[in-house]
């Protein structure tokens, strides 16, 4: 299960597991713009409790969730407008809650994977990006306590944090800063911004048997740019 797996970085993890061999469900409010190869698409608005408890229902089995679904914008505390707050809020860290509590019963011992796509801002801070922060810090949290949890069933709860990543979302930030593509690529100690593929790669990594002892953890997909002063 893939959620916010028709546009960006979930396509592209849809896709990647899918091509992996996986039995892959896309779920999101909108299907992708384009087909993807071997993925099935299911409606659903991670952040309506009852929405995901109808999407997980008809399952037996889920050998693998990965909450791609996430939702982005400026919102700085000098305004009466607190419905970006909540939107983001709710997509974001509300989502992911509802998806790994429905999830944890369908999920087998001893071979079960969560991973939830957070970001740099789970892990430091942005002036404009309050709700944003918050709700990535909040999921960092959530996959470290629910790895503790589960633990005991063998099963691995993990996140992975891009940075920069070449998608719409990150176009849209691009122009709330007023900066270029190549003035991002160009502050980061790789060059480049990260590719879909590439963060779509580090969770087909954290699903596999060589990572069966890696939770808990919050792995940068960032070009290094959190390891730069």
């Amino acid at each position: 299960m893939v959620t916010g797996g028709t546009r960006g970085i979930g396509a592209a993890v849809a896709t990647r597991l899918a091509t992996d061999g996986f039995e892959v469900i896309a779920a999101a409010r909108r299907p992708s713009p384009e087909p993807l190869l071997g993925v099935r698409f299911r409606s659903c608005d991670v952040g309506d409790s009852a929405a995901v408890q109808a999407l997980f229902a008809p399952l037996d089995r889920v050998d693998a969730l990965i909450c791609c679904a996430g939702t982005a914008g400026a919102n700085r505390l000098d305004t009466e407008d607190d419905s970006l707050w909540h939107e983001i809020i709710a997509t974001n860290l509300h989502g992911a809650y509802y998806c790994c509590k429905a999830a944890l019963p369908l999920l087998p011992d001893g071979a079960g994977r969560i991973i939830v796509v957070a970001s740099v801002l789970g892990l430091r801070g942005a002036a404009d990006q309050t709700a944003y922060c918050a709700a990535k810090h909040g999921v960092i949290g959530l996959v470290r306590a629910l790895a503790l949890a589960v633990a005991p069933r063998g099963i691995t709860v993990n996140a992975v944090c891009p940075g920069w990543v070449d998608t719409e979302m990150a176009q849209r930030r691009f122009a709330e800063l007023g900066i270029t593509r190549e003035h991002a690529a160009a502050g980061l100690p790789t060059g480049r911004i990260v590719l879909p593929e590439e963060v779509a790669a580090s969770v087909a990594f954290l699903l596999s048997a060589e990572a069966a002892s890696i939770t808990g953890h919050a792995l940068p997909v960032d070009g290094g740019g959190l390891a730069a002063p």
